[in-house]
């Protein structure tokens, strides 16, 4: 006895052959690296004992990953401080301190100013469309990520 393919047997029953994963959230890129980033810090658990260590460790995590992480597609700057408007601040004093230590030994950044970085125009998942009479969209200042401020 010999069975056919899964490709003839779907072929037979009018089922077409389909990479696409539909309900699969993969067109949210910030959503899946924020997830990634939960799922693979090293404190995540196997497994949570409850609800409330559920809500306990993310309570932690999040304020982990809005004030202390740093993004680099944020100029290494935590999601907070560009919230809250610290960015230009920051990224100054880190100027300040690279052309310093530029000043002091050329030959470790090779003979070039090192910069601190720059935050990025906008950030947008599906950007804005144009009106008519608008000539182009204002770019969104890239907010903290992921903000979990409910209490339960």
């Amino acid at each position: 006895m010999t069975s056919k393919s899964v490709a003839l047997l779907m072929s037979e029953l009018g089922v077409g052959k389909s990479h696409s994963r539909p309900y699969t959230s993969n067109d949210n890129p910030y959503s899946e690296a924020q997830f990634k980033t939960l799922k693979y810090h090293s404190s995540f658990p196997e497994r949570f004992g409850s609800l409330e260590d559920a809500r306990a460790f993310s309570r932690e995590f999040f304020d982990w990953y809005n004030t202390r992480h740093r993004h680099t597609q944020l100029a290494l700057l935590a999601p907070a401080d560009v919230h809250y408007g610290r960015a230009t601040a920051i990224l100054e004093q880190r100027q300040a301190v690279l052309k310093e230590a530029y000043s002091n030994r050329r030959s470790r950044f090779k003979n070039r100013l090192p910069r601190a970085g720059n935050l990025p125009e906008g950030a947008w998942i599906n950007p804005p469309k144009k009106e008519e009479h608008d000539t182009e969209p204002v770019p969104e200042t890239p907010g903290p990520g992921p903000v979990n401020t409910r209490e339960d």
